[in-house]
């Protein structure tokens, strides 16, 4: 077995762990707490309902960074005519769906040895899955949409599954052509076996001032069984994650979360942005199925829009 040791496998896990049990009680205060939509005072500045994949836009495949291939977990995601005979992108119909349609990424087991592309998984059984990840960034630095700022907002519905990896997350654009340092905030990073939590975190990755945040936000309801509106709030050097446009609070009190971005100064004068990226991902820190159901050879999460507000 093989573990692809990347920024984002190294401290998830932890995180979460350590943290979830503050938030819970910090959460579970909230009803008494006088919270403002985050959109109020805001224009909608971005607005991708899905009835269409523009590749204009959006960017499918591996991550964009020069630091190393762009895969992370056990799935390679596949470029947007798809990998080994599938491709995980479609637009389906969907009545919940705000305009009646969604965003669907699949993760499908291929069970054989493949050809992807500078994939590290080819050749390992549990390794061999086509999913998929979108971006508004290209490998060679190319950034389609970004902003310094503002409220980003993802409806999702994520699967329930033994393995999933669900994510909507922010790079900034150096870390593209830049890698050794880089800005990743993650709005929401939802495993397919736990209905009622999610994670969201800051990471700052690189030194010699590296900083990680990261907290575990239960949800009081089982986020796999429909759509669920996942953001993050920033505001120059602060950054506020949301559920259902409700904010995580600190603990013990009514007082929203406020992570410091430690290398905000530097963004402003770099003039840098932030680009987001969908991903369903395969998790690869938690073990394999010894026996592998067929109805879990295939899942999917499917996005109803993403909006930035400004």
């Amino acid at each position: 077995m093989i573990l692809a040791s990347t920024r984002r496998t190294l401290i998830k896990g932890s995180v979460a762990l350590i943290t979830a049990p503050v938030i819970i009680r910090a959460v579970m205060r909230s009803s008494n707490a006088s919270m403002a939509d985050p959109t109020e005072g805001r224009s909608l500045v971005f607005d991708e309902p899905f009835v269409t994949l523009d590749p204009s836009v959006w960017d499918a495949g591996p991550k964009a960074t020069t630091l190393e291939p762009g895969f992370y977990g056990r799935s390679a995601f596949a470029r947007i005519t798809g990998e080994e005979g599938f491709n995980p992108y479609s637009i389906v119909e969907d009545p919940s769906a705000t305009d009646r349609k969604a965003l669907q990424i699949s993760v499908k087991y291929i069970g054989q040895a493949m050809k992807v592309p500078n994939y590290y998984g080819n050749n390992h059984r549990e390794f061999q899955w086509v999913s998929g990840n979108i971006q508004t960034a290209r490998r060679d630095g190319t950034i389609t949409k970004g902003w310094r700022q503002g409220y980003f907002e993802a409806r999702m519905w994520v699967p329930k599954h033994p393995l999933t990896w669900s994510a909507f997350w922010l790079m900034n654009g150096r870390s593209i052509l830049w890698p050794q340092t880089s800005i990743e905030i993650d709005a929401m990073e939802h495993k397919g076996f736990e209905p009622t939590l999610y994670g969201t975190y800051l990471h700052e990755w690189g030194k010699p001032d590296e900083h990680h945040e990261g907290i575990g936000v239960p949800t009081g309801l089982d986020v796999t069984q429909g759509y669920y509106r996942y953001g993050v709030l920033i505001e120059g050097a602060e950054c506020t994650p949301y559920f259902e446009r409700r904010p995580a609070l600190q603990s013990g009190t009514d007082q929203p979360i406020r992570w410091t971005i430690g290398r905000s100064a530097e963004m402003d004068e770099q003039k840098d942005v932030l680009w987001p990226l969908l991903t369903l991902a395969l998790r690869s820190d938690v073990q394999f199925p010894s026996a592998l159901q067929e109805e879990d050879k295939l899942a999917h999460l499917r996005i109803d829009y993403f909006r930035v507000y400004a």
